[in-house]
């Protein structure tokens, strides 16, 4: 291992020692010193091939059995598969693996892992961060400074309200825990409600089915659903309508969960109060977006997942399972491309 003078590191060469392992960037990232090293310790035969976001490899690509796929377009994706027939093991840098799960279609050879857990204390305090800016009126109050206006403004303590956390995994366990434990009324929904161990401080209100009920009892709605095929387009315009006049939507999900077109009509409309939004269709979200013009609106930059903090614990899972990989044991986080998670 060498370490170029810029702090990236140099990765030993493809050979013929054994069975490769692709990495492409991780989280938007450049690849740390500290990283790879981690990296070749958990897999010290080699060799390495390092892969560009576009699916551009440095090396032959027909001996790497493990790709570990972290920045890479959905292109580059299908470019890496399709050009590596010993592919064994594909693990997800991201919690969400719909491209992934695309992308071996018709290869069941293939094991896929995620980073289940790596995101959800950090995007539950975005939530929380949100969710106390909605109830103490904090776009309002910044407006009041931009205009150099002194009005005090009441707000609403948390204990008051009721939130609507919808899904309940990984994620919206944690963002529903951490809500609860400030006093909100948490409700939910869950795909498996018969089957799952109930969240102390959280009120199950049954499986998808029960998503009318969630909206109408909520003050602040929490989309935290993977995307799958019953999850796109989850909440439309029906969906927005019978969310309570003046409640707040938080989506942490992924854009497809939400039709953003409905969302944009009752956000103008004044039928519900106002979004927090870190996703979108298109991203970066451009500057013509009608979004941008709406008081009712906060957006953030796909940022409610980053801190620093996590690319530690994303290196750290995917060591830990490419150590069970070599010993033969099974690996954690594994999805079911069935169930999309």
């Amino acid at each position: 291992m060498t370490t170029r003078a810029d702090g990236d590191a140099t990765m030993p060469a493809v050979d013929d020692r054994g069975p490769a392992i692709a990495i492409t960037p991780i989280l938007s990232a450049r690849h740390r010193a500290r990283d790879l090293e981690r990296i070749a310790t958990a897999w010290p035969d080699g060799p390495f091939v390092m892969v560009a976001t576009d699916g551009r490899a440095d090396g032959p690509l027909d001996t790497v059995q493990v790709l570990f796929a972290g920045a890479l377009s959905a292109e580059g994706l299908e470019r890496i598969v399709g050009r590596s027939p010993n592919l064994r093991w594909i693990h997800s840098a991201a919690a969400s693996v719909d491209r992934v799960i695309a992308a071996v279609h018709g290869r069941p050879e293939i094991t896929i892992t995620n980073a289940r857990g790596v995101f959800s204390r950090p995007v539950a305090e975005y939530v929380v961060m949100m969710a106390l800016a909605v109830a103490r009126r904090l776009p309002q109050l910044l407006e009041l400074q931009r205009e150099r206006t002194w009005q005090p403004l009441e707000g609403r303590e948390l204990s008051e309200l009721t939130v609507g956390v919808v899904g309940l995994g990984s994620l919206g366990g944690e963002i529903a825990r951490s809500l609860a434990v400030l006093g909100s009324r948490v409700v939910c929904t869950r795909r498996r409600p018969e089957t799952a161990e109930a969240v102390p401080g959280v009120e199950t209100l049954g499986g998808p089915g029960a998503l009318p009920a969630l909206l109408a009892a909520s003050d602040i709605v929490v989309l935290a659903v993977p995307l799958t095929p019953e999850t796109a387009g989850l909440v439309g315009a029906d969906e927005l309508a019978a969310m309570r006049p003046g409640a707040w939507l938080i989506n942490v999900s992924r854009p497809r969960v939400l039709d953003e077109h409905a969302l944009l009509r009752a956000l103008r409309d004044g039928r519900i109060g106002g979004a927090v939004l870190d996703t979108f269709r298109e991203q970066p979200l451009p500057p013509t977006s009608p979004f941008y013009d709406l008081e009712n609106v906060i957006i953030t930059p796909n940022t409610s997942w980053s801190t620093d903090r996590v690319l530690d614990r994303s290196i750290a899972l995917f060591c830990e399972n490419l150590e069970r990989y070599r010993r033969g044991e099974p690996l954690v986080n594994v999805v079911d491309p069935a169930a999309g998670y």
